[in-house]
């Protein structure tokens, strides 16, 4: 489905049991709504599934960029009030996490528990540098100057030479994002700068960093569970990817933590 969200098309779907509470999945940069699938597959029989592509991505529109967090956080509460979503449960997953953490810190009431995975809450001169390298290369070669690179950071070598059936669709979505959606992202992540405030959370949060993930290293992730009250925190095997690396651990986590808030 498309709807008009903050004047540009966003396609959505909506999935799962209708008459169990709501959940929100949001992926993460240069992926689709295609990412959740096995997460999907996991939660449909107790959930009713709010997915979408971001601005710029999948099969949204892409409007000019830059982006700001605010942005994509506005987009979401947009398309939860167009979709009639009051409260919901979340679960993001890299930009995806962090966008949750801009919508705790600014709606927190329209959030059950929130699961943030393979996230950061702060952007450091060391990525932001990253991150000017990766843009220039789309601005020169489009996205496929980026496949390979990203494919690297994002899967444990061991995954990326098992021949798993969700690799070829991963390296798809890459391919297939807008430039002007991953840089207007890109430049969104490079303002990142939730750290310092998330003391101020008092909500129930599942934070699960991969022990392999140099896109958002668990260093990072362990900042944010000594700044966030409560909250539960795991470590998988995984790289950047883990819903899909280590799909099984993953849902084992998330259904956990639901059944327990």
């Amino acid at each position: 489905m498309k709807a008009t969200i903050n004047g540009f098309g966003m396609n959505y779907e909506i999935s799962g049991n209708e008459k169990g509470p709501w959940l929100t999945m949001v992926n993460s940069l240069a992926t689709d709504m295609r990412m959740w699938e096995p997460q999907v597959a996991a939660l449909s029989a107790d959930f009713r599934i709010l997915r979408f592509d971001k601005r710029g991505h999948g099969k949204s529109d892409a409007p000019a960029g830059p982006y700001s967090m605010d942005d994509l956080a506005a987009d979401i509460v947009a398309l939860w009030d167009h979709v009639g979503v009051e409260k919901t449960h979340y679960i993001g997953l890299s930009i995806g996490g962090m966008v949750g953490q801009g919508l705790l810190l600014k709606h927190a009431d329209r959030l059950g528990p929130t699961v943030l995975t393979n996230t950061m809450s702060v952007c450091g001169p060391q990525f932001q540098a990253a991150w000017d390298q990766r843009i220039a290369v789309v601005a020169e070669k489009g996205m496929a100057g980026v496949v390979e690179g990203t494919m690297e950071r994002w899967f444990t070598e061991g995954y990326r030479n098992s021949g798993a059936a969700p690799l070829a669709t991963v390296r798809q979505m890459i391919a297939n994002t807008s430039a002007e959606g991953y840089t207007g992202c890109a430049r969104a992540i490079q303002k990142l700068a939730y750290l310092d405030r998330l003391k101020n959370v008092d909500h129930p949060v599942l934070l699960m960093a991969g022990a392999h993930d140099g896109g958002t290293p668990e260093a990072g992730m362990a900042l944010m569970r000594d700044q966030l009250k409560g909250c539960e925190y795991h470590v998988l095997d995984a790289a950047h990817i883990a819903n899909i690396e280590k799909a099984d651990e993953y849902n084992a986590h998330v259904k956990a933590f639901f059944a327990r808030h």
